[in-house]
C-alpha cells in the first residue's frame, strides 16, 4: 500500500483542544507526484463548555470572510469525525498526515480523532514542512519560515485564505513542490 499525503488546515478559537474549539478543518489527499486526489472539510459545532480564547477572537474579527465560512452549515464534531476516518479509510493508501505547521494542526485533529471517532488513522505522528523546509533549505528552524522559501515551491493562483480547505489545498501544492525538489536533489524516495 502506498503512501498518500494528507495535507491539513485547522481553524480554531484558541491554542489548545478542550478549552478551545475546533471550528473547521480540510485535508487534500495528495500522491507524491502532485495529483490532487480528493478533499474533506468540515465546519464544527464548538465544544460544550469551550471558549474563545480573547487573543484568537480578536484576530477573528479581522477575518470576516473566513470567520463567516467556517461558521456556515456547522457539523456534531462525533458525525464529522467519523466521516473523516472513513474518507481517510477510502483513500485505499497509508495516510500520512502534513501541516505546516504540524504541532499546532496534528494537536487538534488528533484530538477531536481520538475524543470523537475513537481512533485516528494517522497513527500519532505527522510530518511537519517547516522541519522538511528547514532539511531542504539547510537553515535554522526559525528561519525556515515561508517567507524563506523559494518563490518556486508556491503554486500561483493558490491563495492562503484561512479558509481551511483553500490553505490545504495551497499547502498540499507547496509540500508536494518541496518534495519534488528533494527528489531531484538525490533526497530520499517516499
Amino acid at each position: 500500500m502506498t503512501e498518500i499525503y494528507i495535507s491539513t488546515d485547522v481553524e480554531t478559537d484558541g491554542p489548545i483542544p478542550g478549552p478551545h474549539s475546533m471550528l473547521s478543518f480540510g485535508s487534500a489527499a495528495y500522491t507524491a507526484d502532485k495529483q490532487l486526489v480528493s478533499t474533506f472539510s468540515a465546519n464544527l459545532h464548538t465544544l460544550p463548555g469551550a471558549e474563545a480564547a480573547p487573543k484568537t477572537a480578536a484576530w477573528w474579527q479581522t477575518q470576516p470572510e473566513a470567520w463567516a465560512a467556517c461558521r456556515t452549515d456547522l457539523q456534531d464534531p462525533t458525525h464529522a469525525m467519523k466521516n473523516y476516518v472513513a474518507w481517510l479509510k477510502g483513500l485505499k493508501a497509508r495516510p500520512v498526515f502534513v501541516a505546516y505547521p504540524a504541532g499546532f494542526d496534528f494537536l487538534f485533529v488528533y484530538w477531536y480523532l481520538m475524543r470523537f471517532a475513537g481512533e485516528s488513522p494517522f497513527s500519532h505522528s505527522a510530518l511537519d514542512m517547516k522541519s522538511f523546509a528547514m532539511a531542504l533549505l539547510k537553515t535554522g528552524y526559525r528561519d525556515s519560515t515561508k517567507r524563506a522559501m523559494p518563490r518556486r515551491w508556491f503554486d500561483a493562483g493558490l491563495p492562503h485564505t484561512h479558509v481551511a480547505l483553500d490553505d490545504a489545498i495551497e499547502q498540499g501544492a507547496l509540500f508536494c513542490n518541496m518534495l519534488a525538489e528533494s527528489r531531484r536533489a538525490g533526497g530520499p524516495q517516499a
